[in-house]
């Protein structure tokens, strides 16, 4: 039995699509679906069980034993959240909890943290997992900040000798994009907003820079398509002697106006690109550079190849952007 928190959510259910596909594998979902269309990123799937949050701990209790492997994706992952009450309650109390529970139960772990721990990036973008390299990040918001709490924690764990599941992997997201995160409204990568702009008749809307270093619409982001990130995830659980701390990303930084002219070719259309001020709530804090630095993957083997910038918003956008049916 595997037990998928957050599977409702974007990265989550494209990760379901994939471990369904190898069959075999009974798939718990522990999530809040609400009262909108998150449901569809799930309405393809067979799974044994949909288990809201606050249920999640009771139920796993009831089935110690059951369980190989938890995917722990569930958080609060908007990166302009005010509650920072809410955010650590849910991305560091629940996250110690779960890493508890399959210390004891002997059950394999593999977590989501995030890009965003790594702030303005001014400290580089080394996986390096050790207390004393986590030490030197300072995240830009209290999303980042939580995940990097987090990330803390589990070193001093490690450090400390003190029981660890059996596998554990946290994995730092960066610039995901694909099927499924409709349900993100304002938090979608700029490849579906700029879509649905473009398919509507409207033109591409992108921040200008603040920067002096840094052109319009010259923002550089390691964009990483959801399926090298499930391809990723999926090698992972097939080599359940690693253990550590990993980017998930594809090494090499792209603007927005590259993004953006990726979408309109996609599309087949002439570029009609807009620039509009960045807003004021998060310009103090914006990152004008991100970029995965992949060695520690890479050398323990990870095989996966990321798609280029091109042909993954080329896939995004023709086969689910453009359809009816734009659900995985």
């Amino acid at each position: 039995m595997i037990v998928i928190t957050g599977g409702a959510g974007f990265i989550g259910s494209n990760l379901i699509a994939a471990l369904e596909a190898r069959g075999g594998e009974s798939l718990v979902v522990s999530d809040w679906l609400g009262t909108g269309d998150k449901w569809r990123n799930l309405g393809k799937r067979e799974l044994l069980a949909i288990v809201p949050p606050e249920e999640l701990f009771e139920y796993l209790e009831d089935r110690r034993g059951d369980i190989e492997t938890v995917f722990h994706m569930g958080a609060v992952s908007t990166t302009t959240e005010p509650d920072a009450d809410l955010i650590i309650k849910t991305n560091l109390t629940l996250s110690q909890r779960l890493w508890s529970w399959c210390a004891e139960g002997r059950v394999r772990l593999i977590y989501a943290s995030s890009a965003a721990t790594y702030g303005d990036g001014k400290a580089g973008f080394d996986d390096d997992g050790s207390a004393a390299a986590l030490a030197l990040l300072t995240p830009l918001n209290a999303y980042g900040w939580s995940k990097h709490l987090f990330d803390r924690w589990v070193a001093r764990q490690i450090e400390r000798g003190y029981p660890t599941p059996p596998q554990w992997a946290g994995l730092k997201f960066f610039n995901v994009y694909g099927p499924n995160e409709y349900h993100k409204g304002g938090q979608q990568s700029v490849v579906a907003q700029i879509a649905k702009h473009v398919i509507a008749g409207g033109r591409a809307t992108l921040f200008r820079s603040h920067h002096p270093d840094y052109a319009d619409g010259g923002q550089l982001r390691d964009f990483v398509s959801v399926d090298d990130v499930v391809a990723m995830m999926m090698w992972l659980y097939d080599t359940p002697k690693l253990s550590g701390l990993f980017n998930i990303g594809t090494g090499q930084a792209r603007s927005f106006l590259d993004l953006a002219h990726a979408v309109f070719a996609a599309l087949g259309k002439t570029p009609d690109i807009h620039f509009i001020d960045t807003p004021d709530n998060i310009r103090a804090n914006y990152q004008y550079f991100t970029q995965a630095r992949m060695e520690r993957l890479r050398g323990a083997g990870c095989p996966v190849v990321p798609t280029s910038l091109e042909e993954g918003v080329k896939a995004y956008v023709q086969t689910y952007l453009t359809q009816a049916d734009q659900y995985r």
